[in-house]
């Protein structure tokens, strides 16, 4: 079989799962909407209180799992391609704590929200990212080093969260920590509009400079001397992928191992060295159908936050990596 009838396939699948997901989101909860409801809801008909049910409770919901499993899974391959590393995702080496701990101080010291809460998501997440390489160069294992550093500079960020949740008024805390745990429910459209926009031109950039990743796997040197100025062109991923990054945690927080998972998993779709496309439609996926975990099939009460499952299935994720390294 081809390699794009691989793909082809594999975007297929991911598309109907996705699909089915998205209506199960849309149709399940405290009142059932039948799929004729559904339809005439889209169609511009429906009740008042189907349509609020919905268009403005459960319809931004799932366009926010889209959106940031999407911008989350692309960051993960993006910096999992560019420094050859498995663990090398924003999560793990540091760049989600970035922007997560610039968006609590947004949130709760600044007063922010829409664009300048992404933009200050945006600054922490490229500063966390620059700190990482920089402490990163040198001889040895950069790998290693990158993924130690990121932990290190994870855990101070994350002292520093933990600091302001203590100061702050305990309605403003609970907010921060639902934010925190990973969330799209509390999604509004102006939110989704920004998140949108943001992914829409990160996601055409990144297909501009994906030529230049592949040439890069092959190593500094091949990349050279194909005419790949690479100091350049690893500036120009790392602020791409960080980027992505900031875009989905400023408006769902930090969906732990979402960017971790989905590039291994489109590899394995594929049988091959992934394709970006592919580990988008995983990363949307794989959040759409957590968040559907999570609202019906452990929902406590008003159901848990999609982090709670995401981070789960993480884990375990990254033990079955590890236990498969070892053997």
């Amino acid at each position: 079989m081809s390699r794009r009838t691989r793909v082809g396939l594999a975007s297929a699948a991911l598309v109907l799962l996705l699909l089915l997901a998205a209506w199960a989101r849309l149709s399940l909860g405290a009142r059932i909407a039948s799929p004729a409801q559904l339809l005439e809801v889209f169609s511009g008909g429906g009740r008042g209180a189907l349509r609020f049910m919905v268009l403005q409770d459960r319809l931004p919901a799932v366009v926010a799992a889209v959106l940031a499993g999407a911008a989350l899974a692309l960051s993960g391959g993006l910096f999992q391609r560019l420094l050859r590393n498995p663990l090398a995702s924003p999560d793990i080496i540091g760049v989600g704590y970035g922007a997560s701990a610039a968006t609590v101080i947004g949130m709760l010291v600044l007063g922010l929200g829409g664009w300048a809460l992404s933009g200050l998501a945006l600054l922490g997440a490229l500063a966390v990212a620059g700190a990482i390489l920089a402490m990163s160069l040198g001889k040895g294992d950069m790998g290693a080093r990158l993924v130690l550093s990121g932990l290190a500079i994870g855990a101070a960020l994350a002292a520093v969260v933990n600091l302001l949740l203590t100061r702050t008024d305990v309605r403003s805390a609970a907010d921060a920590l639902r934010w925190i745990a990973g969330s799209v429910t509390d999604a509004t459209w102006e939110k989704l509009g920004v998140l949108a926009l943001s992914l829409l031109v990160l996601a055409l950039l990144t297909a501009l400079v994906a030529p230049r990743l592949a040439l890069l796997e092959l190593g500094d040197d091949a990349a050279r001397a194909l005419g790949v100025r690479v100091t350049a062109a690893r500036i120009a991923l790392v602020a791409l992928g960080a980027a992505l990054c900031a875009a989905a945690v400023a408006v769902v927080g930090p969906l732990s191992f979402v960017a971790f998972m989905c590039h291994p998993l489109a590899t394995r779709l594929l049988g091959s060295r992934g394709n970006l496309a592919v580990t988008a439609l995983t990363g949307s996926t794989l959040v759409v159908v957590s968040d559907l975990l999570a609202a019906h099939l452990f929902g406590i009460g008003n159901g848990l936050p999609v982090g709670v499952v995401t981070g789960a299935l993480g884990a375990v994720f990254l033990l079955l990596v590890l236990s498969k390294e070892r053997s």
